[in-house]
């Protein structure tokens, strides 16, 4: 069997973060056809068009968009951060659709899981993250929808998904993402 190689982008760089654990959780849940690679987005300097206008990119970018490259899709995980999303995940979508007509992103699957201590299940950064993610056209699983709410009350003290309904939600999430992915690869 031919795995997908799917990149995780979690948009929390906090040691404990709720959003890796959620993306931990989700690793274990989905089916074997999809293999999953975190990748590092805490050390891309800010994106910077002058790098690339004198053609001198940081090593960072290049090692970066070239691992995103090789990838056959996207997972993103993503806190709210003021009703958004934050700026290091915002900042990898921009440095992987550069330079222009370069983009590393375009024509690929991807989902979008969003998580909160609050109550909205970061609704906010859910939606935001979709607004870029069209006019870079990653092609984003529409259905279903996850946000998870009251993130903390879900986990155990490892950090460990043990709330069985979330658990059987992100299941059905990662079984659509799964079969989205096969979808979007068979297409191209």
């Amino acid at each position: 069997m031919n795995k997908k190689k799917i990149g995780i982008f979690v948009g929390s760089l906090r040691r404990d973060s709720y959003s890796r654990s959620i993306a931990k959780a989700a690793v274990s849940l989905s089916p074997e056809e999809l293999e999953f690679r975190f990748i590092d987005i805490g050390n891309l300097p800010l994106y910077n068009q002058d790098f690339d206008d004198d053609g001198q990119p940081p090593e960072s970018y290049e090692k970066f968009r070239n691992e995103v490259a090789d990838l056959d899709g996207f997972l993103f995980v993503t806190p709210e951060y003021n009703r958004s999303v934050p700026a290091v995940m915002k900042n990898a979508l921009d440095v992987g659709s550069r330079p222009y007509g370069h983009n590393v992103w375009s024509g690929k699957p991807g989902g979008i899981i969003s998580v909160s201590p609050g109550g909205l299940g970061a609704f906010g950064a859910n939606h935001h993250l979709r607004q870029p993610m069209v006019f870079l056209n990653i092609l984003l699983l529409q259905q279903p929808e996850m946000y998870i709410s009251k993130v903390a009350s879900l986990l155990n003290e490892k950090g460990e998904l043990v709330d069985e309904s979330t658990r059987t939600y992100l299941k059905k999430f990662m079984d659509a993402f799964s079969k989205w992915v096969k979808v979007i690869s068979e297409s191209h």
